[in-house]
């Protein structure tokens, strides 16, 4: 059995806590054993990109001394994993256990798209910034939605255009950034669907907040709450 450790991430840890409940649900149905060491705190990735990468250095080395036990850590947001795979080595520091968005966990180390998930809904797909450009995830989430019994995929037109959250973009660059989030929520609004799914709550955070104030209806919900989803088991 892989022993698998859940890096929650502040914004799941905080706000989102469904999201990690259903990586442990999703994991452990698929025969891993995770654990979720207490000790565990932020990535350093806000401290980073606001210019305090010694604050970073030492968060990152928290995570080495954390996670370094386990065969793998597997966190449900591209944003931190991007983090600590592409950030940590020019800190430096080098994380020895191997480190998963959740979506590569699932295709490449487990070897399966069919998780045994039911979501009878519509759903489009957001592929957000850092599991675009920073991981490559490519096709992954795609293919593990398209997997789903009863989903309904709806193409998101622009896909691969930034929401406009990018964490402390969004402060510094307000103006810009709601701009962006506009024609994002045009674009989500175009599919039709009931649900925006994602593989960060961060972004979903951002478009779901724009869509909430125009209230549109549609649901902002993390890649890990669908795959997690059984005809006995909804989130």
């Amino acid at each position: 059995m892989t022993k698998v450790a859940l890096f929650a991430t502040c914004l799941v840890d905080t706000f989102y806590p469904d999201t990690g409940k259903a990586v442990v649900s999703l994991l452990t149905r698929l025969g891993c054993r995770v654990e979720f060491p207490f000790e565990q705190t932020c990535c350093g990735q806000l401290h980073f990109n606001a210019g305090y990468p010694e604050v970073a250095r030492s968060l990152a080395e928290r995570y080495e001394e954390i996670f370094a036990g386990f065969d793998a850590v597997v966190m449900p947001s591209g944003s931190c994993a991007g983090m600590v795979r592409d950030i940590y080595p020019r800190l430096p520091v080098s994380a020895r256990a191997r480190t998963y968005e959740l979506s590569e966990f699932l295709v490449d180390v487990l070897g399966v798209t069919d998780v045994g998930a039911y979501f009878p809904h519509t759903v489009t797909y957001h592929p957000t910034c850092h599991s675009l450009r920073v991981l490559g995830l490519g096709d992954r989430p795609l293919r593990l939605l398209q997997a789903v019994e009863g989903l309904d995929l709806r193409e998101l037109p622009g896909a691969e255009e930034c929401c406009g959250f990018g964490g402390m973009f969004a402060v510094k660059n307000s103006a810009v950034s709601s701009a962006m989030l506009a024609d994002k929520i045009d674009a989500v609004s175009g599919t039709g669907a009931a649900v925006l799914s994602a593989a960060d709550n961060s972004c979903l955070m951002h478009i779901g907040g724009g869509m909430s104030r125009l209230k549109l209806g549609t649901r902002p919900l993390h890649l890990a709450q669908i795959l997690a989803s059984t005809r006995e088991l909804t989130w």
